[in-house]
């Protein structure tokens, strides 16, 4: 039997280029992302077409057609040489989101090139996932001692009750110090790592050399374990695969830190701001003791990611009230799509725990977020949730809810700072910096220095 050919756009519907659209960075998109996903939708309906920094994509807001953009690998390919505006030299020059995408590793790549790569994480990352075995004990207890060494630091910088930033002073050290040990980095990585992997998400005027900057550490990282292999992430890589080249498993580094210090950074201070501000579903949980099922209400109720990143179209196919044509751009809004599904769960057509299990925090499909991953960076969320809720006995919003500052760029919707007031529950025991054992040593130039991250904030 023969295959039938795909169908083609209808000859009067409309295309990408043709239509008007009103650019999705704005400030009211700063203030409210719901109130312009809730527009979009009652104006074009599942999928929009909308302006992000001048160049027009389809914007997927409804939580069945996210879904099936995440699921349709043959359909939606994520390497960004089927972007036909690309190939056809129509985008700025210059254009801020242009660099992320271009590095080449396993999040942009498709089919057997792709699974290939994730075999080689996962095997990486295999020996930090058994909690019983050296390497996953010892990460496991690093979480917690690191944790707590940051809340004794707080506790000597303004006290046993004061104010603090969760964000500066404890969620981005904690995860940059995790990174360092993980990576088997010799010297600290440093806070401007972090924040070159903030240019590079927010898509700023100093994205590009932002991109370049990081990609560089990661690969004089990777050059440096080729040479002195360890216990570490870096060097389970290349035992993975030996045919990693230094720029390639630089890159692979790169975009792991990017999940590591950014996307679970997020779902860390997104899960304490749910605890904190009272969210009912969220302090539910957390008062049963279920710290995963918090994390999950808490990433359905603010996605670490609010929009994810571009899939291209390999033929003409409709979405929703449009056809999309090869190769255009569609970014899947998880945000948007947690806000249609919690508008179906308020129905009696959707269980709520099977909404919260239902979040796109870690993404759908074979592009998800790998399931090693997974674990890990749900390891650390429950962990540093965890310790702040066993160390503060009160901890309070210093600011209303709708006044704190948020990174609104073009994927993420994060927080620039959590700033609280807060009580501990005893008298943190004293910092540990200059005593940490021998395995530690690399991290205690970046704990002696946490001063110099402290009340900073993204320019």
């Amino acid at each position: 039997m023969e295959a039938q050919p795909y169908a083609a756009a209808p000859a009067d519907s409309p295309v990408l280029a043709s239509l008007p659209v009103e650019p999705l960075l704005t400030s009211e998109f700063d203030a409210d992302p719901g109130a312009v996903y809730r527009r979009l939708r009652r104006l074009h309906g599942p999928v929009a077409p909308v302006g992000l920094m001048g160049v027009p994509v389809w914007l997927v807001l409804d939580y069945r057609e996210v879904l099936d953009v995440l699921r349709g690998e043959g359909q939606w390919r994520r390497d960004i040489r089927y972007w036909r505006a690309r190939a056809q030299g129509e985008l700025p020059p210059g254009w801020p989101l242009l660099a992320g995408y271009e590095v080449r590793q396993t999040m942009f790549m498709d089919d057997e090139e792709h699974r290939a790569a994730r075999q080689t994480l996962h095997a990486a990352l295999r020996p930090f996932q058994e909690a019983r075995g050296p390497q996953g004990w010892e990460l496991r207890a690093a979480v917690s001692r690191y944790a707590d060494d940051l809340v004794a630091l707080l506790a000597a910088e303004s006290g046993s009750a004061g104010f603090a930033d969760l964000g500066a002073q404890y969620t981005r050290p904690l995860l940059l110090m995790v990174t360092t040990r993980l990576f088997g980095c010799p010297v600290e990585l440093g806070d401007e790592l972090v924040m070159d992997l903030w240019r590079m998400l927010d898509g700023g005027l100093g994205a590009e050399p932002a991109t370049a900057r990081a990609l560089a550490a990661f690969t004089r990282l990777a050059v440096h374990r080729r040479a002195r292999p360890g216990d570490d992430l870096t060097s389970y890589m290349l035992l993975a695969d030996p045919h990693l080249s230094d720029e390639q498993l630089g890159r692979e580094l790169f975009m792991n830190a990017v999940y590591l210090n950014d996307i679970t950074g997020n779902m860390v201070l997104n899960t304490l701001l749910e605890v904190i501000r009272g969210n009912a579903t969220v302090r539910r949980s957390v008062s049963a003791g279920q710290l995963g099922e918090t994390v999950d209400r808490a990433a359905l109720a603010n996605p670490p990611v609010a929009n994810m990143c571009f899939r291209f179209a390999a033929r003409d196919v409709p979405l929703g009230d449009y056809w999309i044509r090869s190769g255009d751009a569609v970014s899947p809004s998880a945000a948007a799509a947690h806000q249609d599904l919690l508008a179906i769960g308020s129905t009696t057509l959707v269980d709520p725990a099977f909404s919260a299990r239902s979040h796109l925090g870690w993404g759908a499909g074979q592009h998800q977020c790998p399931a090693a991953a997974r674990e890990l960076a749900g390891l650390l969320v429950t962990h540093a949730v965890g310790r702040i809720l066993d160390h503060f006995a009160t901890v309070e919003l210093a600011l209303p809810p709708d006044q704190l500052p948020w990174r609104a760029g073009p994927v993420v919707r994060g927080l620039r700072l959590l700033p609280v007031r807060y009580e501990l529950n005893r008298p943190a025991r004293q910092h540990r910096g200059d005593t940490l054992k021998e395995t530690d040593r690399q991290t205690t130039g970046l704990l002696a220095g946490l001063r110099r991250l402290m009340f900073r904030t993204q320019a």
